[in-house]
């Protein structure tokens, strides 16, 4: 069995240093009879002989010479190790990983963690929300950025803000030459959609079926990116959150409104680990961000 003995190697430490048990005692703001207790604890555990005890005042044997090497060994690493934790709390360094689903939330949150504490790497992944919830749970991620509410009650979940969603086209599409359009207006086109299980799609395909509007969905894309180019290149008409949406002379939005077409940003992380420093400090800057911008 192991048995720690750090109290005990302490008391003998300073005992050794000063030559007497009252003033290692003093040293350790404990009593003397307490440090006599450790180093006798130590000597009847594994057999030794630490002192010779001369009146008050101690000597060490030869055994306790060599130990001695070692425990100052051991106290110069404490030191070094609550140096590390103080220089950790008063300098604000430390890793932070995020992983959102895309760059478009996350990055002002980003700018003004650095310039609140520049000593903090940071680490930035990208996924779909279960990739994200999955690296949340593992102690992969530290926090996550995603487009829907977490029911997990494991998972401390805060909304961000509502983030519209547009439809938008080829300029060259028939639709984009409208002044004026109603989802109706969508029936028989063809789309380029996300993956099953992608947020913004569901959240379409609800809307579409609320309005019972029937589309073609002749083009499946796994990224924002892609859906964008397919759309530029004319192979449907796509949907992102306004926030996602780039300028591109290739394309135009669709004036289509729908009041049920948006999605919720939510920045996420484990119950257990909210209090954090640096996981604080990162929601904290959310909180701030979503007080400014009024995000709802």
């Amino acid at each position: 069995m192991s048995i720690s003995h750090g109290s005990e190697l302490r008391a003998f430490h300073a005992a050794a240093r000063v030559g007497s048990m009252s003033g290692g005692a003093r040293h350790l703001g404990l009593t003397q009879p307490t440090v006599s207790a450790h180093v006798a604890t130590l000597e009847s555990t594994y057999g030794v002989e630490l002192f010779f005890r001369r009146g008050r005042r101690v000597e060490l044997t030869e055994f306790g010479r060599s130990l001695l090497e070692t425990t100052h060994r051991l106290v110069d690493a404490e030191v070094e190790a609550l140096s590390l934790l103080l220089h950790a709390r008063n300098s604000g360094s430390g890793h932070l990983r995020i992983c959102a689903v895309g760059p478009y939330n996350v990055t002002p949150m980003l700018s003004e963690l650095r310039r609140e504490h520049p000593g903090v790497r940071i680490s930035m992944s990208v996924g779909d929300s279960q990739q994200i919830l999955e690296s949340i749970a593992s102690y992969q991620s530290d926090v996550g950025v995603l487009v829907h509410p977490v029911a997990d009650p494991r998972i401390f979940c805060l909304p961000y803000r509502k983030q519209p969603l547009v439809f938008f086209a080829a300029a060259s599409h028939p639709l984009a030459r409208r002044a004026k359009l109603t989802m109706a207006d969508l029936a028989g086109h063809s789309f380029v959609m996300r993956e099953q299980g992608s947020t913004t799609r569901r959240v379409l395909e609800q809307c579409l079926a609320q309005e019972g509007v029937q589309v073609r969905i002749d083009l499946e894309i796994g990224s924002r990116e892609a859906v964008r180019e397919a759309v530029a290149q004319g192979l449907g008409i796509g949907v992102v959150s306004d926030a996602a949406y780039l300028v591109d002379p290739r394309t135009v939005k669709l004036p289509i409104r729908c009041d049920q077409l948006f999605t919720h940003a939510h920045v996420v992380c484990l119950r257990e680990r909210r209090d954090v420093r640096m996981i604080a400090q990162f929601f904290a800057i959310v909180l701030a961000l979503r007080s400014r911008n009024k995000f709802k």
